[in-house]
């Protein structure tokens, strides 16, 4: 377990309150409509499930109920940033 700090609340709370939703900053075709059944599948369902830092997107579920982003190491778990969406995360 760990904590996890929501922008929106202000507040650490433990990482049972959150749900993850995702890898973050996954760009939605332009037309969907206009790809193939193999492309639609790829952005649907295929991740880069890489090793090291990488953005995801979670929910206070038992919170707030706002989602957010989470810089987070797939490797030790550390979650070394965390944004509101629109947000500058350059910083």
């Amino acid at each position: 377990m760990f904590l996890i700090h929501c922008p929106y609340c202000n507040e650490e709370r433990e990482q049972e309150e959150f749900s993850p939703a995702g890898e973050a900053f996954i760009a939605r075709p332009e037309a969907p409509e206009d790809i193939s059944d193999e492309a639609w599948a790829d952005y649907v369902f295929y991740r880069t499930n890489h090793k090291g830092d990488h953005w995801e997107q979670w929910v206070h579920s038992n919170g707030c109920r706002k989602y957010f982003m989470v810089e987070r190491s797939t490797i030790t778990h550390e979650i070394l940033k965390v944004a509101a969406f629109g947000a500058d995360i350059s910083e």
